[in-house]
């Protein structure tokens, strides 16, 4: 901005939907108000049409098997583009593509690429989209948990403290990560690795017996 010669990241109508989103600050319990932000978020960037599948099918198309590896713009745009081309042809009238594709781009980049690197990680994109895409929580979960367990389907600490971090990321840049514990995450990946330990020594007890 010229005149506060300041640097503006947002597109015009992210700026209008962020504003929106404070309206929802007077929402009383933390819970509700973090829902209909995410409702709100979701529906402003057209994700509310898109399936599970769909999402999964433009993540192969595109071959982002490797979770650990960064994506630059250029493949974030072109992943995202396709996402949009298909959801076009089933809601033609509800999807405008370009603009689509920079609100979404717009809200990646500020949820897990703040210092403006140019780069998020092919899991953050992962767990951004699905996060927002239309499907039952559980089918979402279990999407999630696979891209950081073994082929043996098991998840060690670091893999799933990756998975926590970025899922937290969007609350936080809600305003709403303090609802949730704050952004440390390494109490809740003990509590899970916690819980699990007991629920195997509970189970090996009650298989002698």
């Amino acid at each position: 901005l010229h005149e506060t010669q300041t640097t503006c990241w947002d597109h015009p109508k992210m700026t209008e939907l962020y504003q929106s989103l404070a309206d929802l600050n007077n929402v009383r319990f933390s819970a509700y108000r973090t829902a209909m932000k995410l409702r709100r978020l979701q529906k402003a960037l057209c994700l509310d049409l898109l399936s599970l599948s769909a999402a999964c099918d433009a993540l192969d198309q595109h071959n982002l098997k490797q979770n650990d590896q960064p994506m630059d713009i250029l493949q974030i745009i072109n992943c995202l583009t396709t996402i949009y081309d298909r959801l076009e042809q089933e809601h033609n009238n509800l999807v405008n593509v370009p603009l689509c594709v920079d609100m979404c781009l717009n809200w990646l980049l500020n949820v897990y690429d703040t210092g403006r690197t140019g780069r998020i990680r092919v899991l953050s994109f992962k767990t951004g989209v699905v996060s927002l895409c239309k499907a039952h929580l559980e089918d979402k979960y279990r999407y999630l948990f696979k891209q950081v367990a073994s082929s043996t389907g098991f998840c060690d600490q670091r893999r799933l403290g990756l998975l926590l971090h970025d899922s937290i990321q969007i609350p936080r840049q809600l305003g709403e990560v303090a609802s949730f514990g704050g952004s440390n995450i390494e109490p809740s990946v003990r509590s899970c690795f916690q819980f699990v330990s007991s629920c195997l020594l509970a189970q090996g007890f009650f298989n002698e017996y």
